[in-house]
C-alpha cells in the first residue's frame, strides 16, 4: 500500500484538510468494512454457528495476538480495553493506595495521566510529584530525586503537547532502580514508529487504536508484565478475568487478562485489527519518511512560531499563537482541523502518513 492509496481510501479526507490524528484519526474504507464484516458475522452468523460467546472469544484472542506481535510482547500480556484513558484508569484502581505513598508524573501529560493520581492524592493522601520535561528533556537527577520511595511512575512515551520523545527505556531503568513500578501512556507513538515495549522494559504501557493506528474509537489495550499484574487486584472482576470461571472458589488469571471484565462488542477491535495491517502495509520506513518531510516543510514554515522541537521526532508540531482556541475555530471555518493547547498558549497540528504537501501549505497560508 502507498500513502497516496491509503488517502484514497479515507472519505473524511475529501471535505476537509485533516492535521488533527493527534487527537483522532479519521478511519480509512477498509477499517470500517472490517468492522461492518465483524457485526455481520457476530450477529448473523455466529448464532447458528460456533455461538455468541464462542464467535466473540475467537474474534478478541485474535486481536490480542495482532497486538502482541505489533507490541513484541506476549499476546497474554495484553488486555482489551475501551482507551488510553480506560487502561491508565484500571492500573490506578488495582494498586493498593495509602497515605504517603508517592506517585511520579511529567508536567506534559494528558488528563489521563493526570487526574487519577490527583483523587488518589485527594481520597487516600498520596502524594504526587511532577518532573519537567518540555521538548523530551528530562533532568536525570531531578527524576532520580523524584522516584526516590515512589510506588508509581507515570509518564507518555511521546508528549501529547510538543510532540517530543520521552527516553522511555532511561527514565524506565531509573524508576526501577528506585524500587517504582512504571506505567507508560504510549497512545501518541502506537501507528508513528515501532514500538518495542518488551525493550522499554515498562511495567505497564497502556494505548489505543483511534489515533496513529487508524482505528475506531472505543478498541483499547493495556499491557501489563506478568510480574506486576500478580501484584495488582482490578477494581472490577467478571468471567473474562478468571481462570476457571465455572469454578466455586474463583481465582484471577496471573496475567493482564484479569483486567477484562465480560462481553464486550468484538466490531472495534475488528477495526483495529484492520488499523495496525493498514500500518503495517505501509511500513515504518514509509511512514517515519514522509512525515519527516512533511513536518520539515511545516516547521521551516511556521519559523520562530515553532514550539515543537527542531528535528523530527513525530508528526506532531506545535506553534505558538495568542489566542489558541480563536485560531483553532478560524483554520477550522477555513476547512483545517487542528488542535488547540490553551494552556500552553499553542495550537498543535498532526501530521500523518496519508497527509501531504498542499495540506502543510494550506495550514501555512491561511496562518
Amino acid at each position: 500500500m502507498t500513502p497516496e492509496e491509503l488517502r484514497a481510501d479515507i472519505p473524511a479526507l475529501e471535505d476537509v484538510v485533516y492535521l488533527n490524528t493527534g487527537a483522532g484519526s479519521p478511519s480509512p474504507r477498509r477499517v470500517v468494512e472490517a468492522m461492518e464484516r465483524e457485526a455481520a458475522v457476530h450477529e448473523y452468523e455466529a448464532p447458528s454457528g460456533a455461538g455468541t460467546y464462542g464467535a466473540l472469544e475467537d474474534a478478541l484472542d485474535e486481536t490480542r495476538a495482532r497486538l502482541g506481535d505489533f507490541l513484541c510482547v506476549d499476546q497474554d500480556s495484553v488486555a482489551l480495553t475501551e482507551s488510553t484513558t480506560d487502561g491508565i484508569a484500571r492500573v490506578a484502581a488495582a494498586m493498593d493506595w495509602g497515605p504517603g505513598d508517592v506517585v511520579v508524573r511529567t508536567d506534559q501529560e494528558h488528563s489521563a495521566g493526570i487526574l487519577p493520581w490527583d483523587r488518589l492524592r485527594d481520597t487516600r493522601g498520596v502524594e504526587v510529584r511532577v518532573v519537567e520535561a518540555a521538548g523530551g528533556e528530562v533532568d536525570r537527577e531531578a527524576w532520580k530525586s523524584a522516584v526516590d520511595g515512589a510506588r508509581l511512575a507515570c509518564f507518555s512515551s511521546l508528549a501529547w503537547t510538543d510532540g517530543a520523545r520521552l527516553p522511555v527505556k532511561d527514565l524506565t531503568a531509573i524508576a526501577h532502580d528506585a524500587g517504582a513500578r512504571v506505567l507508560v501512556d504510549a497512545v501518541q507513538s502506537v501507528g508513528q514508529h515501532p514500538v518495542d515495549v518488551a525493550a522499554w522494559g515498562a511495567d505497564a504501557v497502556a494505548a489505543a487504536g483511534h489515533k496513529w493506528l487508524l482505528g475506531p474509537t472505543g478498541a483499547g489495550f493495556l499491557y501489563v508484565s506478568d510480574a506486576f499484574a500478580r501484584e495488582l487486584d482490578p477494581a472490577h472482576v467478571g468471567y473474562v478475568g478468571l481462570v476457571d470461571p465455572e469454578a466455586d472458589d474463583w481465582t484471577l488469571r496471573g496475567d493482564a487478562r484479569r483486567f477484562e471484565v465480560g462481553s464486550v462488542s468484538p466490531v472495534p477491535y475488528a477495526g483495529l485489527r484492520e488499523g495496525i495491517a493498514t500500518i503495517d502495509a505501509l511500513g515504518f520506513d514509509t511512514i517515519e519518511a514522509r512525515v519527516e518531510r512533511l513536518t520539515d516543510r511545516l516547521k521551516d514554515g511556521l519559523g520562530d512560531r515553532l514550539v515543537s522541537p527542531e528535528q523530527y521526532e513525530s508528526g506532531l508540531v506545535s506553534f505558538s499563537a495568542e489566542d489558541p482556541e480563536a485560531t483553532a475555530e478560524r483554520l477550522a471555518d477555513a476547512g483545517i482541523r487542528v488542535r488547540d493547547i490553551p494552556a500552553n498558549g499553542t495550537v498543535r497540528a498532526s501530521v500523518h502518513v496519508f497527509n501531504t504537501a498542499g495540506d502543510v501549505d494550506a495550514l501555512l497560508d491561511e496562518l
